[in-house]
C-alpha cells in the first residue's frame, strides 16, 4: 500500500466522521448516513490494504 492510499482512506474516515456529527448535529439523517458509509469505506480500505501489505512479506 502506498502512501497515496493511506491518506485516502484516512481522508474518507475523517470526512465521513465530519459529515456523520454534521448530519446529526443537523438533523439530517441522509448526511449521517453518508458520513457513516464513507467512514466505514475508509476503514475496510485500510484493514484490507493492511492484509494484502501483510500477506506480500511473508
Amino acid at each position: 500500500m502506498g502512501l497515496d492510499d493511506k491518506i485516502k482512506n484516512k481522508k474518507d474516515q475523517v470526512v465521513g466522521k465530519v459529515k456523520e456529527e454534521y448530519g446529526d448535529a443537523t438533523d439530517n439523517k441522509s448526511k449521517e448516513l453518508e458520513g457513516k458509509a464513507q467512514k466505514i469505506k475508509g476503514k475496510v480500505s485500510e484493514k484490507l490494504d493492511k492484509d494484502e501489505d501483510d500477506s506480500t512479506k511473508k
